[in-house]
């Protein structure tokens, strides 16, 4: 039997641990399974409250502090051993019962990638669902990857994909757009929503700015990241041709004996040459800093305190 590793990431969320942790035993009887805590640097008895709970397969990952979702949603599948990846929210909103049936779609329909998108939401519909929908139709519109909840955290992976995806920033929202970028087949499934179980959420209006800035990123992944020169590079060229033209113009202004010295226009002509180099020398560290990114050996963007395994319980 194939090995399901769920990987939960949680910030304080002392009072959902075991609750969670019952429910996933429950649901999962007769699955071999891992549950790998991440502890996102929590400043209450979260770490303390996975400690007692001495079941065997359940590991917990601390780290010194907060490093966010994303990072912690990376170490738990840097660790984790299984051939399915399971990533679910840690605050009892995501349901524990939808997991056989999206490892079964998974597994039957040979996907590499089942996401969840939440039918009902239980969250306040002015700072967390309208930003969520505004969010989620400009990242359909400007990547081409139609999902319908991107923030929908409980997803159902095959390790080898799981793992080549690389997680920072805020980009845990973007799972399925990496995905795609992989060549994976991915796909989508309604699942159950709560309302939060006890604890404050993480989340609120300002997160959507944060959301924003990383789709700029994921953007830029999509059509240069091998190819950084192309953007700058380019970009470069016709802004210092365009400044170029502009001063040959004043020259020929200025041979036939108008006074050019204070325009505006030689301003921006300086302007335009002055930036298009920049761009251009831009672009050209950019292609050595990718080279030296894949030769250089893995550096994890994430510090781990601790790492405990659970023990049977006597």
């Amino acid at each position: 039997m194939e090995k399901i590793s769920i990987i939960i990431p949680v910030y304080n969320e002392e009072e959902n641990i075991v609750p969670l942790t019952e429910e996933l035993h429950k649901v999962l009887q007769g699955y071999d399974f891992e549950i790998i805590f991440v502890d996102d640097g929590s400043v209450d008895r979260t770490a303390e409250k996975i400690q007692s709970l001495k079941k065997k397969n359940i590991t917990l990952i601390e780290f010194t502090k907060n490093f966010g979702q994303s990072l912690a949603m990376a170490a738990g599948i840097d660790y984790a051993k299984g051939e399915f990846i399971v990533t679910m929210d840690g605050d009892l909103q995501n349901d524990p019962a939808d997991i056989p049936e999206m490892l079964k779609k998974l597994k039957e329909e040979g996907w590499d990638m089942v996401a969840g998108y939440r039918q009902k939401r239980k969250d306040p519909f002015f700072s967390r669902i309208l930003p969520s929908q505004i969010a989620n139709f400009i990242i359909r519109m400007l990547t081409g990857v139609h999902f319908r909840d991107y923030g929908c955290t409980l997803k159902v992976f095959r390790a080898d994909l799981a793992k080549k995806i690389e997680l920072y920033g805020e980009l845990h929202r973007f799972i399925p757009v990496l995905a795609a970028f992989e060549g994976a087949r991915i796909t989508q499934m309604p699942v159950n929503h709560h309302p939060r179980h006890s604890g404050r959420s993480k989340y609120g209006i300002g997160r959507t700015f944060r959301v924003m800035s990383d789709l700029l990123l994921i953007l830029f992944l999509k059509k240069y990241f091998l190819r950084p020169m192309h953007l700058f590079g380019t970009t470069g060229v016709i802004v210092l041709l365009a400044g170029v033209l502009i001063n040959l113009y004043l020259l020929g202004m200025k041979i036939l004996g108008n006074d050019i010295w204070g325009k505006p226009l030689l301003f921006l002509a300086i302007l335009l040459v002055i930036g298009g180099i920049q761009l251009i020398t831009i672009g050209i560290f950019a292609e050595f800093l990718m080279r030296i990114y894949f030769r250089s050996s893995d550096k994890l963007p994430y510090r781990i305190k601790k790492i405990t395994t659970g023990k049977q319980e006597e």
